[in-house]
This record gives structure tokens, C-alpha cells and sequence, in this order.
């Protein structure tokens, strides 16, 4: 066989240099003539070309700008961002007094709209929202809730309801029908004075009652999740009871678009017929079809874009069905979503794929339009403003005490029964859906539509406030969450172990197991993780629960050790650890550090950056000089407020593949670094670590006390404690050991003098006095 000659590289690099030169300058040259030659042809278009030309450069410029500016598209697309922006500006504010996020982007929008910015800066109003651009939000702000009806129908669990379904239906059905009779007769009263000419009683009725007897469910599931109640039998409940609420609600308001487009009860027969028979036929045909589709494609490599296409098909023939029948496209969402495979796995997948996209992007502009039609100035007499607080009574009354009562006769406590009807009078984005349809239909008229929309506000404020009244006023004999129960043993040594990433909880175990080993008939070791409510669907928590615990179990079993698992969603993730920390009686805290570098800044919670874990050991190695003293200000930033806020000491455990407790270093800057001692002392008693101490800063030969308690650990475990006075301390010596424990206000000073320590120290466990 002839060999081929192979050229070296170096003469191959240059030929395809040579080439591309020659192609694109060929080219190029050649593009260039075909202008010039085509410039000829101006001459036949005329003076109009001619005056054309004679324009300025700077002033063809500026129209063109000018007319960018005014594009449909350019406007829509600065449209979202201002929204998007405010939106996740006043949920961050609301979250911050407790209250659900969805409070504070309903206030967004009416911010945004002509009850505020538009009295306080028209011109710039018109100019971010002009009349024509309202009809691009509303179709997009109408996709938007396609996909959260979509969503909402997804994360109702129908086995609950089927095997709980006696007590939720008759306390969900009072809940409805007792509000709802209060409406009608509110609208006998107010129909003459604020109803639409157009509009007969009953239609106007009608929707004063539905509007009156709404709950919302994802509101309430998540103030239910971040109570810690969500596992509890009162839980449990009242999350049927809301289940089973929003299906007959929305069942009730497709009869009731049937009989208003219709004009009467009697033309809408044919219409309530048709949507029986879409029922029927979703029942019978697709959701049979659905899950055998969810049972093979169940996991991310199955599920794949054609499989998608099926299920979103379904969703928009399902919405398109019933705005035909004319029911709403949304009644065609929901039924969609509640006909979906009930795989657990499956609906948690695809809830991923398009909750993002439907409750950051497009559900804010349902917020800002609902906003742009809510005229609070048109409420500008008392009377108006006496009418808006009658209907804010007759809702609160009708839902509040009417779910009591019907709790209290199931059986229920008073206390529980209160709970109940508190939670179940929450409104939020469901109330302003039924709003915005009877809006669309002309039932409601604007003062009417405004009056309605600060109702469905304050009655969702009012949720949480009431909860706290009733705890305080009726203190549960057991406590409700396992959060208010006491997990530690007066006495012993208690361990609270907070983690975020699983694998880092299992490390904190097996520290917390070498301060203990010896001792764990005298000790206890709690972990906590929690999770962003808005990451944890009600129907997933358990299996959310199980996952995250995993490791830390998995471990406490090899080591064979006993841990108490507390999980929680919550809106303020670091206020639930001072929280939990505070009201136990621990001794120690363990915590990790790795978190975003936009985690907890204002930034980070105004766009919602979810928590990501960063490797502390890659990012000391590979910052330097400023940007290593700004990473570490921004980490130490983290666990400041924990720091400062919780009453116990705090170790923060930056982990660097920490595998064994047998080879220790502290280094001392300060003599109330003695508190260090006691830990050393805990690892050498029941770990067997060897601790050497070094006085960096000559503190310990100074201090009397420093050195007997050396000493006092000395006599016990003469092989297992050394001092060091010499401050070279080398890179070898720091690669031997296996974890640093330095006071917090010492690492301070490590980052500040950007020491070589930070670079090729082992694993770190900062503590807090």
C-alpha cells in the first residue's frame, strides 16, 4: 500500500489562512461591484427618490429610531419587562411582611395602571401602555392563564378528594352556597344603582354570587405548605375542601357563562348540554388515553417533544372546545390539566416544563391588565366607597362563616373550624379571573369591576393575620406543625443541622456525629431542610421530603445514629432557620455555605434567582485580590442575618471533600477564641482527633485561662493536643489536616488580609459563640 504524505500543521494552517483569505476577499469585492453598478439604476426611480436623498443622515437616523420605538413589537416587548420588573419588585415587598407573593403583583398591576401611574404620570403612562397596545396584552395575558388554569388542574390530587370526600363536600358545598345566596341578595340591592343598562337581573346576580363564593386554591396550598400544616388531618382537609371547591366553582361558572351569553336559562339548555357532553366524553375517551401515555412516558428520557406536542394538543383543543361551546377556554384548560395521568413523577415533569414560562412571563401581564381596567378614582363618593366595604363583608361573612360552620358541624373544633373558614375566604388570582370574565361579558360595570378586585385583595390579606389571631387567641393543646413541637431534650446536647444540598446534609451528620459519638444517649441531632414555596407543589412534597432526606437517613443508618427530619416550604427561607433555631433549645447550629452569588442579595430575590450550589473550594482557588474578598463579602453576606439573629451558636461548614475528623488545626487571633476549646475538646473525646492549636497572634502565651483550659484537656488526652507558636505555617502542614475550626470574627480577618490559609485550607467550620 502507497503511504500517503501527511502535511505538517503548521503549512496546513497556512493554506486554509490562504484560503479563506482569497474566498472572503473575493467575494467581498465582487459584492461591492454589484452595488456600484446598482447605483445606476436610482436614476430611474425618479425625484422621488432624488428628494429622499437629500435628508440628512442624522435626521434618516432618527426617524428610524423613531419609528423602532413605536413598533407594535417594541412596545409589547418593553411592556413585559417594565411588568416583569415591578411585578417581581412588589411580590419581593409583600413576601417580606408575610403575605403571598400574588398580593404583591395584583398591587403591581394596579401600580401600573390608571389608579396610580396613570394619575400620577399620564403622559408617560399612555406612552408605556397606548390603547392600541392592549389588545396584545390581552392575548398574551390570556395564553398565560391557559397554561396556569393548565397547571392548577394538574396539581389537584383526585385521590385525595375520592377518599376524603365525604367531610370536604359538605363543608367546600356550604362554603359555595352560603356566600353565593349572600350575593344574590347583595346584587337586589346594588343592581338598580350599579349594574351595566344592558344587563338583566339574573345574569348580573349571578355573577355577584360566583364572584362571592371563589377560593383560591394555589394561594391557599401555599399558605397551607408554609404553615406546616400541609401533613397534618386539619391540612389535609382543608386542602380537600379547596379541591373540591375550585371543581364546583368552576363547574358552577361554566353554567353561569352558558346562561349569560345565552340571555335566559332556557337558551342556555343547549349550551350546558354541549359542555355535559365534553365532560362525558373527556371522562370516557381522553383521560383513559392520557394515562396510558403517562405510564409509558413517565421519566425525562422518554418524555420527549413529540410526546409534548400530544399533551399540549390536548390543552388547546380542550381550551378551544369549550370557548366554542361557550364556557370559557378557560373551564377547557382546567378540565385539561385535571384529566392528566396522575403519575406523581409525570405531573411534576411536565409542570417543570411549563410553569416558568407561564407564572414569570405571562402571568404578570394578566396582573397588569386586570390592573389597567381597575379605576379606583372612579370610587369617588362615600356612598361608593360604603358599597365597596359592604361587599367586602357580605364575601368575608358568606365564606368565612359559612365554611365554619359547616366545619364545626362535621365535627370540627371551633379552633379548627375558624382555620378552615380563614383559609378558605383566601380569593387572590382565581377571584380576578371570574372578575375579568364577567368584565369581558359587560356584567360588571367599571365601579363594580374596581370594587370587586380590592375585595378579592383584602379578603386574601386578611388570610394570614386571621390565621395568627386565631393561634393566639385559641392556642392549640398539640401542636399543629412538627415546627412548633419540641424536638430537643433540656439537658443534652442538641444539634440543629440546616442543609440545602442533600450530599452536604450527609457531611453535616457525620460532623455532628464526631462531636457526639460517645455521647449520643446524651445528645440529639435534628435536620432541617427547606425548600422556595414556589418550588413545591402541594401533590409533590412528600416525595420532595423523601428525596432530600435521603442521604442524611441513609447515613444516620450506617452510623446508626437517630435524627428528627423537619421539612418545610417557605417564602424566607433564612427567617424559618432563625426562626426554628431560636424556639428550640439547641446548642449548636450547623449550616453550609455555597450558595449563589446573587442568593439573598436584592437583586437575586427581586428576579427570583434560585438557590445554586457554587464549590467554596474552586472559587477561593480560582479568585484572587478583589474578586475573592467580593465573593467572600457576598457568602459571609448569607449567613450574616442567620449569624446575627439566632441566639445559639452557629458553625458554617465550608466543605471541601470532607471524608474524616481525625487530624484538626484551629488557629487563635483572639483571646475569646477560648470557646473554640470546648469543641476540641468534644472532638477529642468522642472522635479521638488530633488538635493542634496555633496562637497566631501571641494571644495564648498572654492569657492565663487559655492555657489551663490547653492544659485541663492535656491531662485527660495527652496525645491528642498540641500548641504551636510558629506562624509559617506551611502549604504540607494545612494538606495533612482535615478540618479548620476558626472563630468567625478570625476568618474575617483571614479574608481581609487575603492569607494563603484561604487558598489551601481543608474543609472550614466558622463558628459563632
Amino acid at each position: 500500500m502507497q503511504a500517503v504524505a501527511v502535511k505538517p500543521p503548521k503549512k496546513r494552517g497556512i493554506r486554509n489562512t490562504l484560503f479563506y483569505v482569497l474566498v472572503i476577499g473575493f467575494f467581498s469585492v465582487l459584492m461591492y461591484w454589484i452595488v456600484l453598478q446598482g447605483s445606476a439604476l436610482e436614476a430611474a426611480k425618479g425625484a422621488a427618490a432624488a428628494g429622499a436623498a437629500e435628508a440628512s443622515t442624522w435626521e434618516q437616523f432618527q426617524d428610524t429610531l423613531s419609528h423602532n420605538l413605536k413598533h407594535p413589537l417594541a412596545i409589547l416587548l418593553v411592556q413585559i419587562i417594565v411588568i416583569i420588573l415591578t411585578a417581581r419588585f412588589f411580590g419581593f415587598l409583600f413576601s417580606k411582611i408575610g403575605q403571598p407573593t400574588v398580593i404583591g403583583e395584583i398591587v403591581a398591576g394596579i401600580f401600573l395602571g390608571p389608579s396610580l401611574l396613570g394619575w400620577l404620570f399620564p403622559v408617560f403612562s399612555q406612552a408605556l401602555f397606548p390603547e392600541q397596545s392592549l389588545g396584545n396584552l390581552q392575548f398574551l395575558s390570556q395564553i398565560g392563564l391557559i397554561l396556569f388554569m393548565f397547571v392548577v388542574g394538574m396539581e389537584l390530587d383526585l385521590k385525595v378528594l375520592r377518599t376524603k370526600a365525604h367531610d370536604a363536600l359538605v363543608i367546600s358545598h356550604a362554603s359555595i352556597i352560603i356566600p353565593f345566596a349572600l350575593g344574590t341578595g347583595l346584587a337586589y340591592f346594588i343592581y338598580v344603582s350599579y349594574a351595566p343598562a344592558h344587563i338583566d337581573f339574573l345574569s348580573f346576580t349571578l355573577f355577584i354570587g360566583i364572584a362571592m363564593s371563589i377560593t383560591a386554591f394555589p394561594v391557599l396550598a401555599r399558605i397551607v405548605q408554609e404553615r406546616g400544616i400541609s401533613k397534618t388531618r386539619l391540612g389535609t382537609v382543608v386542602i380537600t375542601c379547596a379541591a373540591a371547591d375550585d371543581i364546583t366553582a368552576w363547574c358552577i361558572l361554566a353554567a353561569v357563562i352558558a346562561i349569560v351569553k345565552a340571555g335566559s336559562f332556557e337558551s342556555s339548555i343547549y349550551t350546558i348540554a354541549l359542555a355535559v357532553s365534553y365532560v362525558f366524553l373527556m371522562l370516557k375517551l381522553v383521560q383513559p388515553f392520557l394515562k396510558r401515555l403517562g405510564n409509558i412516558y413517565s421519566n425525562r428520557e422518554t418524555l420527549g417533544k413529540p410526546i409534548v406536542a400530544v399533551f399540549f394538543l390536548v390543552l388547546l383543543l380542550s381550551a378551544y372546545a369549550t370557548e366554542v361551546i361557550g364556557i370559557h377556554a378557560l373551564f377547557g384548560a382546567f378540565m385539561a390539566g385535571v384529566m392528566m395521568p396522575d403519575n406523581i413523577r409525570f405531573r411534576n415533569i411536565f409542570i417543570e416544563k411549563i410553569e416558568d414560562i407561564a407564572l414569570v412571563l405571562l402571568l404578570p401581564l394578566f396582573f397588569v391588565f386586570t390592573g389597567l381596567r381597575t379605576q379606583i378614582g372612579l370610587l369617588n363618593s362615600s356612598e361608593l366607597w360604603l358599597t365597596c366595604g359592604l361587599i367586602i363583608l357580605v364575601a368575608t361573612t358568606g365564606k368565612l362563616a359559612g365554611s365554619a360552620l359547616a366545619a364545626r358541624f362535621m365535627g370540627q373544633s371551633w379552633r379548627e373550624s375558624l382555620i378552615i373558614g380563614s383559609l378558605m375566604n383566601t380569593r387572590g388570582l382565581m377571584e380576578l379571573v371570574v372578575l375579568n370574565i364577567g368584565y369581558d361579558l359587560g356584567v360588571l360595570s367599571p365601579e363594580i369591576f374596581a370594587m370587586m378586585v380590592i375585595m378579592a385583595l383584602v379578603t386574601t390579606f386578611l388570610t394570614g393575620p386571621a390565621l395568627d389571631l386565631i393561634n393566639k387567641v385559641l392556642p392549640a393543646a398539640k401542636p399543629l406543625s412538627p415546627f412548633s413541637e419540641q424536638v430537643t431534650v433540656k439537658g443534652k446536647f442538641n444539634i440543629l443541622l440546616s442543609f440545602g444540598n442533600p450530599e452536604s446534609g450527609r457531611v453535616m451528620l457525620q460532623l455532628a456525629h464526631s462531636l457526639t459519638r460517645r455521647a449520643t444517649d446524651n445528645a440529639t441531632i435534628t435536620a432541617l431542610h427547606l425548600s422556595p414555596s414556589e418550588e413545591v407543589h402541594l401533590f409533590e412534597e412528600r416525595e420532595m421530603e423523601r428525596i432530600s432526606f435521603s442521604p442524611v437517613l441513609s447515613e444516620a443508618e450506617r452510623l446508626n445514629i437517630a435524627v428528627s427530619t423537619l421539612f418545610k416550604p417557605s417564602q424566607d427561607i433564612s427567617k424559618e432557620i432563625i426562626d426554628t433555631a431560636n424556639r428550640g433549645d439547641f446548642d449548636l447550629m450547623l449550616i453550609g455555605m455555597g450558595q449563589s452569588v446573587f442568593q439573598n442579595t436584592l437583586l437575586g430575590k427581586i428576579l427570583g434567582v434560585s438557590t445554586r450550589i457554587i464549590n467554596p473550594e474552586k472559587l477561593l482557588e480560582t479568585l484572587t485580590g478583589r474578586e475573592k474578598l467580593f465573593a467572600e463579602a457576598v457568602l459571609d453576606d448569607r449567613v450574616r442575618q442567620i449569624t446575627k439573629a439566632t441566639k445559639i451558636p452557629v458553625g458554617i461548614l465550608i466543605e471541601k471533600k470532607l471524608k474524616k475528623i481525625d487530624a484538626v488545626f484551629i488557629p487563635v487571633f483572639s483571646r475569646k477564641d477560648i470557646f473554640l476549646l470546648q469543641y476540641a475538646q468534644k472532638l477529642i473525646k468522642n472522635n479521638d482527633s488530633g488538635v493542634v492549636i496555633l496562637d497566631a497572634m501571641g494571644e495564648i502565651e498572654q492569657s492565663i485561662d487559655f492555657k489551663e483550659a490547653i492544659r485541663a484537656i492535656e491531662l485527660v488526652a495527652p496525645g491528642n493536643i498540641a500548641l504551636y507558636n510558629d506562624k509559617n505555617i506551611h502549604r504540607q502542614f494545612l494538606y495533612q489536616q482535615d478540618l479548620m475550626l476558626i472563630s468567625l470574627s478570625s476568618w474575617k480577618q483571614l479574608v481581609r488580609t487575603q492569607s494563603n490559609w484561604l487558598r489551601y485550607a481543608p474543609s472550614v467550620l466558622i463558628l459563632k459563640s
